[in-house]
C-alpha cells in the first residue's frame, strides 16, 4: 500500500512537471541594443537620442506630401500584386488560427445508409437502413493541440507583420522612383541649358575661324564635339527617364506610362531626426517583428514535439437510429448507442519522435539566429541612412558655391577667349567642369532624399 502510494505521488509530480513544461508560453530572449545605431557625426559614439516620437513616428502622408507622389502610393497600396498577396495570406492564416482553435472540440460524422436485400425466387425485398452520427475527442492531456493553437496565432502575427513590411517596402520603392524622375528631369534641364552653351561656343568657333587668323580648325572640331557630348548625355537621360516611368506604372499596378509629377526643388522633406534606439526597432519594424514571431512559432513547434512523447487519449461514442439489430429486421427501429475511450503511449516510433524534437529544437536556434542578425541588420539600415543624408547635405552645400564659381568662371574665359586672352580650350574646360558640378549636386540632392525614403523604411514605415 505504501508503495503505490509513493507510485502514485511520483506519478502526480511527473505529470505536473510535464504540463508545467508542455504548457509553457513564450518568453522573449534576451537581447542587446546597446549602440545599435552609430552617430552619424562621430566615428565611434553611438546614437543616444531619448526623444522617439518625431520621425520614426510620423505616417507616410506626413513624410511624403508631394500630391502627385500621395497619388501613386494610393494607387500602389490599392493594385500592387505583392500587397495583395500579403492580404490573402493574412487570410489564410486566420483560417488556419480557426481550425486550430475547433480542434479542441469533439468532432462529429453524418453516415446515413440504407440496404434493400432479397431472393431471386422470391418477390420479398428487405429494406433496412442505419443512421448513425459518429463523435471522436481528442483530449489534450500533454497540450498537444495548445501548443498547436498558440503556434497558429504566431504565424498569423507574422502574415500580418509581413503584409506591413511588404506595404512599407512598396511605398519605400514608389517614393524612391518617384524622386529618382525629379531628378532625371532636373539634369535634363541642366543639360539643355548646357547644349545651348555649347551650341554658342561651337557657333563662336566657326565664326572666329573665318574671320580671325590663328583660329584653327581643330578648335571647331573640338567645340562641336563637346556639343555632341551633351547631346549622348541628353538621349541618355531621356532612356532612363522612360525606363524609370515603365518601373514605376508596374509597381503601381498599372500600365506603363507617363508619370504626372513635380519638380525637384519643390519638394519638402522632413530634416529632423529623433530616431530613438534600440527597442523602437523592435517596436516599429515589421520584418523584425515578424522574425520575432517565427521564433515564438519554433518555440511551440518544440513544445508540440515533445508532446508527441507522452499517450494521447481519445473517446469516440456513436448513436444510431436503424431497424437492423443483428440478423433481426424490426419496424419501427430502434435506437443503439455505444462509447469507447483508447489510450495510445507512443513506445517505438523508429526514431522519428526524437528526431523530430530534435529539428524542431535546430528550428528554433535558426530563428533566433536570424531574430538577431534582423535587429542588427535594422540597426545598420538607420546608421546608414543617417550618414547618407548628412553627407549628402554638406556636400550639396559645398557644390552650390563651386557651381556659382564655375558659372563666373564660364563667362570670364568667353570673354576672355573674345578678347584673345584665352584659347578655346579653356572654354571648353570650363564648361564641361560647370556641367559636372551642376549634376553632382543634382545627384546628392537626390541623396539627401533617397536618404529621408531609406530612414523611413529603416524604421518601420511610421505609425500606419
Amino acid at each position: 500500500m505504501k508503495i503505490n502510494n509513493i507510485l502514485i505521488i511520483g506519478l502526480a509530480a511527473f505529470s505536473l512537471s510535464s504540463c508545467k513544461t508542455l504548457y509553457g508560453k513564450y518568453d522573449r530572449p534576451q537581447v542587446n541594443t546597446k549602440g545599435l545605431i552609430r552617430d552619424p557625426a562621430s566615428v565611434s559614439d553611438t546614437l543616444a537620442v531619448k526623444d522617439t516620437t518625431t520621425f520614426a513616428n510620423l505616417p507616410w502622408r506626413s513624410v511624403f506630401t508631394d500630391p502627385e507622389l500621395q497619388s501613386l502610393i494610393e494607387k500602389g497600396l490599392a493594385n500592387n500584386p505583392n500587397l495583395l498577396n500579403a492580404a490573402l495570406n493574412v487570410d489564410m492564416a486566420q483560417a488556419q488560427l480557426k481550425a486550430a482553435k475547433l480542434s479542441f472540440l469533439p468532432s462529429f460524422t453524418f453516415t446515413p445508409k440504407g440496404t434493400l436485400s432479397g431472393v431471386q425466387s422470391s418477390s420479398t425485398v428487405s429494406k433496412t437502413y442505419a443512421l448513425p452520427v459518429n463523435a471522436s475527442w481528442n483530449v489534450d492531456l500533454w497540450g498537444k493541440l495548445l501548443s498547436s493553437k498558440r503556434s497558429a496565432q504566431m504565424t498569423l502575427l507574422q502574415s500580418k507583420d509581413y503584409q506591413v513590411s511588404v506595404q512599407t517596402n512598396l511605398i519605400a520603392n514608389i517614393a524612391n522612383m518617384y524622386y529618382t524622375l525629379l531628378m532625371l528631369d532636373k539634369e535634363i534641364e541642366i543639360v539643355n541649358d548646357m547644349e545651348k552653351l555649347t551650341m554658342d561656343t561651337w557657333n563662336i568657333m566657326k565664326l572666329e575661324h573665318n574671320t580671325v587668323a590663328g583660329v584653327r580648325s581643330t578648335a571647331v572640331q573640338s567645340a562641336e564635339s563637346s556639343y555632341y557630348s551633351v547631346l549622348t548625355q541628353k538621349t541618355d537621360l531621356q532612356r532612363q527617364i522612360r525606363e524609370t516611368e515603365n518601373s514605376l506604372s508596374l509597381l503601381v499596378g498599372e500600365q506603363v506610362q507617363t508619370i504626372s509629377r513635380g519638380k525637384l526643388e519643390d519638394e519638402n522633406l522632413p530634416t529632423s531626426f529623433s530616431t530613438g534606439v534600440g527597442i523602437q526597432l523592435l517596436r516599429n519594424r515589421a520584418d523584425v517583428h515578424a522574425a520575432e514571431m517565427t521564433l515564438a512559432g519554433c518555440f511551440y513547434n518544440v513544445e508540440t514535439a515533445r508532446s508527441r512523447f507522452y499517450p494521447s487519449l481519445n473517446i469516440a461514442g456513436t448513436g444510431e437510429f436503424t431497424n437492423s439489430l443483428g440478423s433481426i429486421v424490426v419496424n419501427p427501429g430502434k435506437w443503439l448507442w455505444s462509447a469507447v475511450a483508447s489510450l495510445t503511449q507512443p513506445i517505438f516510433d523508429n526514431g522519428q519522435l526524437i528526431a523530430n524534437l530534435r529539428v524542431a529544437k535546430d528550428t528554433y536556434q535558426q530563428a533566433y539566429n536570424t531574430w538577431q542578425n534582423q535587429i542588427l541588420t535594422a540597426g545598420s539600415e538607420v546608421s546608414n541612412a543617417l550618414v547618407l543624408y548628412n553627407a549628402s547635405a554638406q556636400k550639396s552645400v559645398i557644390e552650390t558655391k563651386q557651381i556659382a564659381v564655375l558659372k563666373q568662371n564660364v563667362e570670364d574665359t568667353r570673354d576672355l577667349m573674345a578678347s584673345s586672352g584665352s584659347t578655346y580650350l579653356e572654354v571648353i574646360t570650363a564648361q564641361s567642369s560647370l556641367l559636372n558640378a551642376e549634376l553632382s549636386k543634382v545627384s546628392d540632392d537626390f541623396s539627401k532624399m533617397q536618404a529621408v525614403v531609406n530612414l523611413y523604411y529603416a524604421l518601420g514605415g511610421g505609425s500606419k
